[in-house]
């Protein structure tokens, strides 16, 4: 046989190699889907300035100086006022819902306090378990108001009249009243550290099997697809608990962050975050040839994820197709609960709805995985 380089060989070997990629699809989407993925997100989806915030406003009046201030904090382009002139109750449980971002209380005697010059006030409440969301919006605040009253009186040159007379802006930046990253990052990082292990551990349980050779022995156990689902993913619901621990511990002990909700509730939605992870890494095991496989789907739903789901980047300030993305994300849901949980002492009728579409997602995932796994038995 000749040893002297071979077009024909080289040419063999080549075709081969692209028959054996479009074999494997899903390693071929993968080459194809997580550039244009990538490019999409970082190109339209990511928005480190949110805009059209939603807000709330509390007052009794609609004078002029009222309307007036408003207007203004509506042209800055962050504040979208979707509630006007409701109860301060009705407002506080908004926030604490995450329905708003901010609510801004203007007193019954604002318009008086003007025309007297004595020291007119406005209340602005921010939520802010995310630093990031609300700063472009509460640094524009004080020039914006102060120029909007001016105007409403006829006062654009005034601005040299006694301190007296100027508009005090309150901001009470609600539930992390500091701004520290840690503690928006470190309970999310919960949520990312059990999406990663859990649904990559998981996806490999079935395929493993497949690639040992010991999948024949599985299927010939007097055990049906449920007991078999059980017993891949109930070990990995150990193996979250204690990450779970680990994990709230450093939150608790290194970094200080505040936990000021039910431990009992905490758990119970864990333990449902963690029972969808494992279910949907079953599934993936369930579309999977090997491991490999079962690793690149894992991969190819984890960038989505932490992009979409608001860990990286602020929800809000996402175009509305890729918040419509994040919706179908359990990892967008478990965010807004355990930091809702951590920072804002929420009960289950605040997370009520989040609650539930975590339950959503553990039915879904438990039905396609036993759907899969009996067409794997034909």
């Amino acid at each position: 046989m000749s040893r002297v380089f071979s077009f024909a060989r080289l040419g063999a070997l080549l075709t081969k190699e692209f028959i054996q990629m479009r074999r494997d699809r899903i390693t071929f989407a993968m080459m194809l889907g997580v550039p244009l993925i990538q490019l999409l997100l970082f190109g339209y989806a990511i928005n480190n300035d949110p805009k059209q915030l939603p807000a709330a406003l509390v007052t009794a009046s609609s004078d002029p100086y009222t309307r007036a201030m408003v207007s203004a904090l509506e042209t800055t382009g962050y504040y979208r006022f979707d509630h006007v002139g409701i109860a301060a109750s009705e407002a506080e449980r908004m926030l604490a819902e995450g329905e708003v971002v901010f609510v801004v209380t203007i007193p019954s005697d604002f318009a008086r306090r003007v025309d007297r010059n004595d020291h007119p006030q406005i209340l602005i409440e921010a939520d802010a378990t995310d630093p990031a969301v609300a700063s472009g919006a509460i640094s524009t605040l004080g020039t914006v108001a102060q120029g909007a009253l001016l105007r409403a009186r006829g006062m654009e040159a005034a601005a040299s009249q006694s301190a007296g007379s100027q508009l005090d802006v309150v901001v009470h930046r609600r539930y992390n009243p500091e701004g520290i990253s840690q503690y928006n990052i470190v309970p999310g990082l919960l949520g990312v550290i059990l999406q990663m292990t859990m649904v990559m551990m998981t996806s490999i349980a079935l395929t493993r099997e497949t690639e040992r050779g010991t999948m024949e022995n599985l299927l010939a156990m007097p055990a049906s697809p449920f007991e078999i689902m059980l017993g891949k993913i109930i070990p990995y619901l150990g193996v979250g608990a204690v990450q779970v621990l680990v994990v709230l511990g450093a939150a608790r002990l290194l970094f200080g962050v505040p936990f000021v909700g039910s431990v009992a509730l905490l758990v119970l939605v864990i333990l449902a975050f963690v029972l969808a992870l494992v279910l949907l890494g079953y599934t993936f095991s369930t579309m999977a040839r090997t491991q490999m496989q079962a690793l690149q789907l894992t991969f190819f739903f984890f960038l989505p994820s932490i992009m979409l789901s608001g860990f990286m980047f602020p929800f809000r300030g996402m175009p509305a197709w890729a918040q419509w993305i994040g919706e179908v994300l359990p990892l967008t849901h478990f965010l807004r609960i355990i930091r809702a949980l951590m920072l804002k002492g929420a009960d289950l009728r605040d997370i009520g709805w989040e609650t539930g579409v975590l339950t959503l997602f553990i039915l879904a995932y438990a039905a396609i995985a036993l759907l899969r796994f009996r067409r794997t038995l034909d």
